[in-house]
């Protein structure tokens, strides 16, 4: 397949959209989305648990032995995060969902400017909100915004602070902030320390430290509890092996039929943490950040124990950097696939997760399956990147993102 050269001059991600139409498609988006959450009476049940770690800090409750929704959920981000979600005891619940819902929208669209942004192509206001429509219904947003998730913020965190220029204020800060709320965000300081970044990513981890530390100073016996327990119980996030779990965890005790499918996915996993690093370091080199912070995000997702189907958000950059790559039709089947929904099409009444059959298993881990594809892809495309600056002596015109990265 012949190579498509990158040229420096201005384009877009979508072709141009009248304004009118595509504030009209945002708004039906909105509302329709709006309509179906009161159709679904959807309980937010993260945002209650959210609020209730809030509780927890201004009444000074156990922030680790409560469970709250009839779902008995609990408490599993660090001290830290629970000092943030302070402010979400000082509003009625009702209102409270409305302003997650109005908040995750706006943060939805700044994502899809952020992504645009890392793929180095502008999208002026009429196809950002075209985008921002569209992208509402892929699932991992939709149910981010049903839950009443902090994924798009702490995306548009990292995000954020990755594509600001070299040399930027305080670069690193944000991340750091991010990784001391969901912890996951921190393999993208492994990702600037790899790639020679040391004083960005030594803000970013004094910034992740400074969010323990202060956890500490607020809250002293959760701290502990947290760090020195919590960590480690990831069972009590949820079973590993219900389809709502996409990481490789998932997807292996799903294929084993096993519950807890131990050195079968910690080797593995261990493996794939170094190979999806080393891929995101090499990539680096070649097309900047464009294709080495996706490929960082979708490798945490992959080797974190639980990475709910929600959490891969990371779907949006990779559609923007895949377009901007020049390939349509590849962005046009992996939104379909992060649209489908297969895995809730699937029986999962109590076990029947361990218990499909071949043929279903795909259709029950569709996201690790891709990202599996999604490193795969880059290792060939790195190795005949390498090929090309052995026989032709000199570095190829066509930059990896918009040449070969996926086949």
């Amino acid at each position: 397949m012949p190579k498509r050269t990158v040229t420096s001059s201005p384009a877009h991600l979508l072709p141009p959209i009248p304004l009118l139409l595509s504030l009209s498609l945002l708004a039906v988006s909105l509302f329709s989305f709006a309509a179906l959450c009161l159709l679904l009476h959807a309980p937010m049940a993260d945002l209650l648990v959210y609020r209730a770690e809030g509780e927890a800090v201004v009444h000074g409750g156990d922030l680790y032995g409560f469970t709250v929704t009839e779902w008995r959920l609990p408490a599993t981000y660090p001290p830290f995060a629970a000092v943030l979600f302070v402010p979400t005891t000082w509003i009625p619940v009702p209102a409270l969902k409305v302003a997650f819902l109005a908040g995750n929208a706006l943060l939805l669209a700044r994502l899809v400017a952020l992504s645009a942004r890392l793929a180095g192509r502008p999208l002026r206001l009429p196809a950002l909100c075209a985008a921002t429509a569209l992208a509402l219904w892929l699932e991992p947003v939709f149910q981010t915004l049903l839950f009443g998730q902090i994924n798009l913020a702490v995306a548009c965190l990292v995000l954020w602070d990755l594509t600001r220029p070299p040399g930027a204020r305080a670069r690193g800060l944000a991340l750091g902030i991010a990784a001391g709320v969901k912890l996951t965000p921190a393999i993208f300081i492994a990702y600037l320390f790899l790639t020679a970044r040391r004083k960005e990513a030594g803000v970013a981890t004094a910034s992740f430290l400074g969010t323990a530390l202060l956890g500490a100073l607020l809250l002293p016996s959760a701290t502990a509890d947290f760090w020195t327990r919590r960590l480690f119980e990831t069972g009590r996030v949820g079973k590993a092996w219900i389809v709502d779990n996409q990481s490789l965890q998932g997807l292996i005790a799903r294929a084993s039929g096993a519950e807890t499918p131990g050195p079968a996915w910690v080797l593995p996993a261990a493996g794939l943490a170094v190979a999806g690093l080393w891929l995101a370091t090499r990539a680096r080199p070649v097309d900047g950040d464009r294709w080495g912070i996706p490929l960082t995000a979708f490798t945490a997702l992959l080797v974190c124990p639980i990475s709910w189907s929600h959490h891969w958000v990371w779907c949006v950059p990779l559609l923007a950097v895949l377009l901007a790559a020049g390939r349509p039709y590849l962005a046009v089947t992996t939104a379909a696939l992060f649209t489908a929904r297969t895995m809730w099409l699937l029986p999962h009444a109590g076990d029947r997760d361990l218990h499909f059959p071949w043929w279903q298993q795909p259709l029950a881990s569709p996201y690790p399956l891709l990202g599996l594809a999604l490193l795969a892809g880059a290792a060939l495309a790195l190795r005949r990147h390498g090929r090309a600056l052995r026989d032709g002596g000199a570095q190829p015109s066509a930059r990896i993102s918009s040449a070969s990265m996926i086949r």
